[in-house]
């Protein structure tokens, strides 16, 4: 069983920035998995924010672009969220999701086992 453990949330203004991080124990395979964060505001479904796969194409959200970037590091067994320029919207509990096949629809939620507990980023305008 993978576990996952993210870090990095918080509260900050409108405008600020956070830095998500999301240890994998997963080993040398680590490096070949489909990775993922995913949100869910209160009251509203668990949505895609951006996913990397195993040679490190990155996806994301229309609702993101330009503002959050993903990256991992495969020595370290962690994945990344940089996210810039957050807006009150932003607000959600954060999840890192992984998968070890191959993923064709990297944002929808049934396409990966292991899931992390979440962290909270709230922003406030």
């Amino acid at each position: 069983q993978v576990r996952l453990v993210e870090s990095g949330g918080g509260s900050v203004q409108a405008g600020g920035s956070l830095k998500l991080s999301c240890v994998a124990s997963i080993g040398s395979a680590y490096r070949s998995y489909s990775l993922a964060w995913f949100r869910q505001a209160p009251g509203k479904e668990r949505e895609g924010v951006a996913a990397i796969d195993s040679v490190g194409s990155t996806r994301y959200a229309d609702s993101v672009k330009g503002r959050f970037t993903i990256s991992k590091d495969n020595a370290m067994n962690t994945l990344y969220l940089h996210m810039n320029t957050l807006k009150p919207e932003d607000t959600a509990m954060y999840y890192c999701a992984a998968e070890s096949r191959w993923v064709r629809d990297v944002f929808h939620a049934y396409e990966y086992n292991s899931w992390g507990q979440g962290t909270r980023v709230t922003v406030s305008s």
